[in-house]
Formats: C-alpha cells, structure tokens, sequence
C-alpha cells in the first residue's frame, strides 16, 4: 500500500468516526425509537417473510399490514399504560395538604406500635417538596416518549420494506467468520425475543396476579400499586416484594392484621411462584438472561431511554456480553 493510499485509507476512516460520533450524539434522544424498531422488526420478521415469499405479497402491503398490527398490539397498549401511569403520578401534585395528612397518619401509627417517631415535620415537608419534582420530570419525559414512538413507526415502516438488503448489509459488516455470523445473529434474535416479549409479558402476568390480590385485601389504589409492581418485576429476587411487602406493613399498621397476613401469603405463595414459572417457561423457549445483566440493563436503559430502557437496557447490555465473548472465541481462543 503506498503512501498516498494509506493516507486515503485513515482519512476515510477519521471521517467516518467523527462524524458517526457527531450524529451519534445529536440522535441519542430519539435512539429508543430506533432501537424499538429494531426490536419489532425481529418479533415480525418471520411474518414478514411468510407474506412476501409464501402468499406472494408485495412488501409494502405487507409492511403496512404488520406496522398495524404492532401499532395495535404493541404501541397502543403501551401508550395507554404509560398515559395512565404518569396522570396518576402526576396527580401527586394536586393535594399535597391531604398528602401530607396520609404520611402523618402512617408516621403516627408507627410511631404508636413501635414509639419510633418515623418523620418529623422537617422530613415530612422535604419529601412533599420533592414529589411534585418527580412528577413533573415523567410528564417532561411524556413528550419525548411521545416523539420515539412517531419514530419507531417511521423507521419500522422502511425496515420492513428494505429487510432483505439491511440484513445483508449488516452480515457483511459483521467482524467474524462466517460460521460464528450465523451464531451471533441467532443469540441475537433470542436475546431480542428474550427481552421484547419476555420482560414484558412476565411484567403484565405477575401485575395482574399481584393487582388481584390487592384487590381481594383491601389495599387503597389496588389498580395503581399493581402498574407499580409491573415495573417491579424487572428486579429479580426482591421484585415486587418492594411493593406488597410495604403494603402489608402498611395494612398491619392500621391494625388490618387479617388481610396484611393474607396479603403477604398470597403474595409469597402465588405471586413469587408465577414469577417462577414464567420465568422457567420463558427460559426454555427464550435466551437465559443472567439476573445481574437485567438489573444493571434496566438501571443503564433508564438513564439512557427513560422508560423504554426498561427494555432496551438489559437487550444492549446482552448484545454487548455476546459480542465480548465472541471477540475473545473468535481472536483469543
């Protein structure tokens, strides 16, 4: 390679790095929308091939009829459910006076049962001061929730159209052999599946169970504590413990003692074994997502896509698990 092409090479190379640097950054508030595309795109992609190669459909009728259906199936549950999650929180902000007499209540019982003043006064107002702050950032963040879905539409429209070509492409820039391609593309797909079904449908079955008992117990804003328990299950171990066992607590304290045993028994007997299940369900038709890749995924994906990084969160950082270990089968080993 003489000087001259050299030269050429490094050039392009500079070129292509700051500049993907640059769009990069100026793209990333709308990178879940992106990658919520990517993630439908895979779910879809075999019904994709069985209307245009089996029944003889033209790709953009076929596109059409699979973008309804994740609007459908996927887009508008999820902005109703998201919709009628950041209304409740934001209702926080409406009556703090009678806010703050359900937290001295709670203080005082406590402090009856155990005479452990719980809050003072000066606590009490701090946090009252700081909850309508988180209200007001999730309905900051409604806007930008809003604007990655009109995207993930957009751009799922036209990788549905140009599928073949984009699949090919990106085979043919993947850094492995051709047998180790095949292998990374299939964990992929199973890690996408793992995580775009997975997490959401154990979310929904384990909050609905939850939501029942909630329910049959007694517990004030059963349907809302039961959206907050499906954000919970993402948690392994401790889970949506974080929800029903301060409820229980909650419902001891008001002297309740019947229907907080009851809560907690229901919640350890029926609520934690229907995680279990699911979960051994999912693992043996889905990829086996270590606990640790999903806590720390969804505590990265929160701070990089909001509320979407529920998802996105642990799939990037599996993705990233996999393409190490294939680095080091592929030049290490």
């Amino acid at each position: 390679m003489t000087g001259k092409e050299r030269y050429w090479k490094y050039s392009l190379i500079i070129i292509v790095l700051s500049l993907g640097a640059l769009l990069f950054f100026e793209f990333a508030p709308y990178l879940s929308g992106t990658l919520g595309a990517f993630t439908i795109y895979v779910v879809v992609r075999k019904q994709m091939m069985y209307l245009t190669e089996k029944k003889r459909m033209k790709r953009s009728l076929a596109a059409v009829i699979l973008l309804l259906e994740s609007i459908l199936c996927f887009l508008i549950p999820l902005s109703l459910f998201v919709w009628l999650l950041l209304t409740k929180l934001q209702g926080i902000n409406l009556d703090q006076a009678a806010l703050v007499s359900s937290l001295e209540h709670v203080a005082d019982l406590v402090q009856q049962k155990t005479g452990y003043d719980l809050l003072v006064k000066d606590n009490l107002t701090s946090i009252i001061n700081f909850l309508p702050k988180v209200g007001q950032i999730f309905m900051a963040s409604l806007g930008s929730f809003g604007m990655n879905l009109f995207i993930l539409v957009f751009v799922l429209f036209f990788m549905l159209i140009g599928g073949d070509k984009m699949e090919k492409y990106t085979y043919s820039l993947l850094p492995f052999s051709d047998g180790n391609k095949q292998y990374v593309l299939k964990k992929i797909n199973l890690i996408v599946k793992s995580n775009a079904l997975g997490i959401p449908l154990l979310a929904l079955i384990q909050g609905g169970v939850a939501t029942v008992g909630y329910l049959i117990f007694g517990v004030p804003n059963p349907f809302f504590f039961g959206a907050i328990t499906c954000f919970t299950t993402v948690i392994p171990m401790v889970g949506t413990a974080l929800v029903w066992l301060p409820l229980s607590v909650y419902l001891a304290l008001l002297g309740d003692w019947a229907q907080a045993i009851g809560l907690i028994a229901y919640a350890i007997i029926i609520v934690t074994n229907v995680d279990n299940l699911i979960r051994f369900m999912l693992q043996k038709r889905m990829a086996n997502t270590h606990p640790l890749i999903t806590v720390f995924g969804v505590l990265i994906g929160l701070s990089l896509f909001g509320f979407l990084g529920i998802i996105f969160g642990p799939l990037l950082l599996s993705v990233f698990v996999l393409c190490v270990d294939m680095c080091k089968k592929e030049y290490l080993d």
